[in-house]
């Protein structure tokens, strides 16, 4: 039997927008649009009376902000949402505000010509809408407590150690989660998450505000140092190389791989190639695949690989994607990957 279409509810201000998404999602066989709602107050209506498995929901919203009611949702009727944001310094902020509050994933809306924009994105849309469904959503009140960053040192002093983080739909979170249990002077730590190119500066700020370590947007040839972590930028693939003594960015506009720039796979692959059994790697939630392979090269390569559980993953795509591989050494939830990856350089 074919399994059900992903019943969706598209939300949005703009009536032009709402036209078009619905029959960008539409023409998914996968997919049945079930209604769309100019404002909060009718999308909440809307819900209550053809419930859908899936909400697109515009950030900027009028008579209730998008932040507001995405809060009163998660806390009294917790469900998958994609948020739709403008590619603006403002839009990011609040698309990270909303990834904290619960939405499973954003796709962002070009500032000008958005309906052709919008449409070459509609594959990706499509794509997050059908795996938004899958995903694992808490009600806002009953969300995991932040972890307490270790208190003591560890007295990580060189460069001899690298560890990297590799994540998508659910990562920014996740990530956060990681990054604040670290303590100050952990290993140089590299990030790669799928986040579009207007956004990752703005994730990398915010992972910064929470935690000990200096975290920071990748520049080109920028050098590894311990108690820093270095968040990849949106499109462009992160790779490390050696210089002398010292490990070094290197920043690439090469081809996406598995659809993605920047790609796991090609930061745990370069991992592999140079740094071998001096890395730690972590695989976290994320849809589709991206990472599995990187992580099996560093596993071969003598690297200590790890993979987050099913249970704490919002999408078990990629880590579950390196677990059928092979390529995890351990699989752990989330709170103890800090913890697992520092193990490992001692």
């Amino acid at each position: 039997m074919a399994a059900r279409p992903v019943r969706v509810l598209v939300v949005d201000d703009s009536a032009l927008i709402r036209q078009l998404m619905t029959e960008l999602l539409a023409a998914d066989p996968g997919i049945e649009v079930v209604g769309s709602a100019a404002d909060p107050y009718i999308a909440r209506d809307k819900i209550k009376r053809l419930d859908p498995d899936v909400l697109t929901l515009d950030v900027e919203m009028p008579r209730m902000d998008g932040l507001t009611f995405l809060r009163n949702l998660m806390r009294l009727r917790p469900m998958p949402v994609v948020m739709v944001s403008t590619l603006t310094e403002q839009g990011a902020q609040v698309t990270l505000d909303a990834l904290a509050l619960g939405a499973v994933d954003v796709v962002a809306k070009p500032r000008l010509d958005v309906v052709r924009g919008l449409t070459e994105y509609a594959g990706l849309l499509a794509e997050k809408v059908k795996h938004a469904a899958r995903a694992r959503v808490r009600a806002l009140s009953e969300a995991p407590a932040q972890p307490v960053p270790a208190a003591a040192p560890i007295a990580y002093r060189t460069t001899h150690r690298l560890l990297a983080i590799g994540a998508s739909t659910g990562g920014t979170e996740a990530i956060r989660t990681v990054l604040a249990a670290m303590p100050a002077d952990a290993p140089a730590t590299l990030v790669v998450q799928h986040i579009p190119g207007a956004f990752s500066g703005a994730f990398a700020e915010r992972l910064d505000r929470h935690s000990r370590m200096t975290v920071v947007h990748v520049e080109q040839d920028q050098p590894l140092l311990p108690g820093h972590a270095y968040v990849a930028p949106g499109g462009r693939h992160l790779r490390v190389h050696r210089s002398g003594a010292r490990w070094h960015c290197r920043l690439g506009d090469d081809e996406p791989v598995r659809r993605h720039r920047p790609s796991v796979d090609v930061l745990f692959e370069s991992l592999a190639e140079h740094a071998g059994a001096n890395a730690a790697a972590a695989l976290l939630t994320g849809m589709g695949d991206d990472g599995a392979r990187g992580l099996l090269a560093l596993r071969r390569a003598g690297a200590f690989t790890l993979a987050q559980d099913e249970a704490s993953s919002v999408v078990w795509g990629m880590p579950g994607a390196a677990v059928t591989l092979g390529a995890a050494q351990e699989v752990a939830p989330l709170a103890q990957i800090a913890a697992r990856l520092l193990a490992a350089g001692e």
